[in-house]
């Protein structure tokens, strides 16, 4: 009798404490929601700025996927919801928890049936707990991915014209051109020791050397040249200078396009680069890398306090570059140049006060 008491009550215990999970992992967020609060107000009274001074980015690519695709069927309708409002709304109910795919519906299905009913977003999410922080990391990480452009489609004529179409929806693209093979797995934080023992704050690409490396976002270069730890590197600036796309161990002897250099602009599908495996050294142009792979970094900047040193936030955006996947540039080599360049431009509002030359070479 007294075994089949206890297995009763350990049997009893595994239900409850199961069923008390996901309301568990929800308490945890939303204790580093108010955690991140109060390091904002240590920010504002210790140097008179209020900014987020650092965020574990955690969407799943299922939930960019459910999101994006709402917001861009939508687009135009009184049911339109921008998918950074759509998920910052998910984040505030699931605490910040995106590893239910079910409950991640549950959540997105509410606002928008609530909108579609003709009730107002700010009304909403006036008295929602973590929303507004959530908007503000997630408008930051996101901000510059989707939204209206124009992209060079053929225009099905024999001849091969093409025209430039009005669009809405994603305009960023995979780091690595469409048609080139890659494999890769989440490797953000593993260790790393070369110079010293640190964190990898970034998204290794294992592929081929020579492979096309794409620009994910229209902007600026900020920075070009070598790196002992990344080798040939580029670092992309977006218009908002929230973002900071970080290419590494680029390919020995012609690493980049040779027009670029900094300060030069590049709009989003652009070729920039070349995969390769240089780096870990103080010589330039040294291969020191084992296995040929691009090193995808973003960092994320509330204020620009935060661009170099202690300050730096790096998240993990393997899920962003799964997510991007639906978005590969189509590119093709000139035989002459051995160069690769994109097969159809983009126009995008966001670079709209810079100019490229008719070669494709780009100024600010």
């Amino acid at each position: 009798m007294f075994v089949n008491f206890m297995i009763i009550a350990v049997f009893a215990s595994l239900c409850y404490w199961s069923g008390q999970k996901g309301r568990l992992e929800t308490a945890v967020a939303a204790i580093g929601i108010k955690e991140q609060e109060d390091v904002r107000e240590t920010a504002a009274s210790d140097d008179g700025e209020d900014y987020i001074r650092w965020v574990d980015f955690n969407v799943s690519k299922f939930a960019l996927s459910q999101a994006y695709e709402y917001d861009r069927d939508t687009y135009g309708t009184q049911a339109h919801i921008r998918w950074i409002d759509l998920l910052a709304w998910t984040a505030a109910r699931t605490g910040g928890v995106f590893g239910d795919d079910r409950a991640v519906c549950g959540a997105m299905e509410e606002l928008e049936e609530e909108i579609a009913s003709g009730k107002e977003l700010e009304r909403l999410v006036k008295d929602l707990t973590g929303f507004s922080y959530y908007q503000e990391v997630y408008e930051a990480v996101l901000g510059g991915m989707v939204g209206e452009y124009e992209a060079e489609e053929p225009d099905g004529g024999a001849d091969g014209q093409t025209d430039m179409t009005p669009k809405y929806g994603l305009k960023a693209y995979h780091p690595i051109a469409k048609g080139f093979p890659y494999t890769d797995y989440d490797d953000f934080g593993v260790s790393r020791t070369y110079g010293y023992q640190r964190n990898h704050l970034g998204h290794d690409m294992m592929g081929q050397t020579g492979t096309p490396i794409i620009a994910v976002e229209s902007g600026y270069v900020e920075a070009l040249g070598w790196n002992q730890y990344g080798g040939w590197r580029i670092g992309v600036r977006s218009f908002d200078r929230k973002r900071y796309y970080y290419y590494a161990h680029l390919r020995q002897g012609f690493p980049y396009q040779p027009e670029l250099k900094e300060g030069s602009v590049v709009l989003a599908g652009d070729v920039i680069g070349y995969m390769g495996h240089t780096g870990y050294s103080t010589t330039e142009d040294t291969n020191n890398i084992d296995r040929t792979h691009l090193h995808f970094g973003m960092q994320i900047i509330f204020d620009e306090s935060q661009k170099d040193g202690d300050g730096e936030i790096w998240i993990d955006c393997y899920q962003i570059v799964g997510f991007l996947g639906r978005n590969r540039s189509e590119t093709a080599r000139d035989d002459e140049t051995k160069e690769w360049r994109r097969i159809y431009e983009i126009r995008d509002p966001a670079a709209e006060d810079y100019e490229r030359t008719v070669d494709f070479s780009m100024y600010p």
